[in-house]
């Protein structure tokens, strides 16, 4: 599968994420976000976005493993994932550039801008591939 992952740069952007060269992916709250957490398993791929002032496709991970219970969370109801940067794009996938595609009528990042953790089809990963250069 692929994924989207979302992040403030302020907070952990791409950078930190790559000096770093792996991150527990914790702290997604949005029940359909954590549903989609909880179905990331070993090698999936996963585009790093950053959302504030950028809204933008910057880098490419992967999982490390499948997703499991947050040690942290004591409802027993959230998961987290262990992730690693695999690189960033030639260049950065704006969300304006996503939104003028029309072959992204139908990406979660479009219509459900809010969402830190969603799915991204086959299609939809080549074309942002090809957009990023």
């Amino acid at each position: 599968m692929n994924w989207l992952f979302k992040e403030e740069p302020t907070h952990y952007g791409f950078d930190a994420f790559v000096k770093d060269r792996r991150a527990v992916w914790s702290g997604v709250r949005n029940p359909l976000a954590q549903k989609h957490l909880r179905s990331v398993k070993k090698g999936d791929r996963i585009f790093y976005y950053h959302t504030g002032d950028e809204k933008a496709v910057v880098g490419i991970a992967t999982a490390l493993g499948d997703a499991y219970p947050d040690p942290d969370d004591k409802a027993g109801k959230a998961s987290v994932v262990d992730v690693a940067p695999l690189g960033k794009l030639q260049r950065p996938v704006t969300l304006a550039e996503i939104k003028a595609d029309p072959s992204f009528k139908t990406f979660p990042l479009v219509r459900m801008s809010r969402l830190s953790v969603m799915p991204v089809s086959d299609d939809e990963w080549k074309r942002i591939e090809a957009m990023a250069g």
